[in-house]
């Protein structure tokens, strides 16, 4: 599958928020919202008039793709499945996305961003109840177990990683150990525990069309 390999910051500028893509860099006056805010590219002056609901539905669905990491084929396609699951859509949608395995290592706080967790997966440095998972799309479920190798923790970068990220909370769904880098999940991820706002009826609007 093709990836995004341009630089990151450009897709936080061009949705106008931080979607947190670049770890501790994010948090610091380093980051490009607070260094360069508007749009990136040569005309960055903004549209006069009122954005179309089109256009509103388009920024929220890229919003949350970028945020997440994903192509548009395996977006649509989680987009899809929630709407065979009983229940809200638009609820159904963002637990999917949050049940991914990278996800769920960077809520844990065993990587600084998204795309590094999904690095660390890949690398095959992470075990879901003691058999190692390298498929970043993995989605977990209540009463897994995650943690990362134990040949893994002995890394640098991985001892860095846990280092910076000791003392942070995690969502009310998971718990975590991060001195034995292992996390279990208690239950289904809730609406009011995501670390970002979204408007996720936008994306249903904009699917429904």
């Amino acid at each position: 599958m093709a990836r995004y390999t341009k630089a990151v910051c450009r897709l936080c500028r061009r949705e106008g928020t931080k979607l947190y893509l670049k770890g501790e860099r994010c948090y610091t006056d380093k980051c490009a919202i607070t260094k360069r805010p508007g749009k990136p590219g040569e005309h960055t002056q903004e549209r006069r008039g009122k954005m179309s609901d089109h256009g509103l539905q388009l920024r929220e669905k890229q919003k949350v793709r970028r945020t997440y990491g994903l192509q548009e084929k395996q977006f649509r396609r989680y987009f899809k499945e929630a709407e065979r699951q009983q229940g809200i859509t638009g609820e159904n949608f963002l637990k999917i996305l949050e049940s991914r395995l990278d996800n769920v290592i960077y809520r844990l706080n065993l990587a600084r961003s998204r795309p590094e967790a999904r690095q660390i997966v890949l690398h095959g440095h992470v075990l879901v109840n003691n058999r190692r998972v390298n498929i970043p799309s993995f989605l977990v479920k209540e009463g897994d177990v995650i943690s990362i190798k134990e040949k893994s923790r002995g890394l640098a970068h991985i001892k860095e990683i846990l280092e910076t990220n000791e003392g942070r909370g995690v969502p009310s769904w998971l718990e975590v150990d991060l001195e034995k880098a292992t996390g279990k999940v208690l239950g289904e991820p809730r609406r009011e525990d995501l670390d970002m706002e979204f408007e996720e009826h936008l994306i249903v609007e904009y699917y429904s069309r």
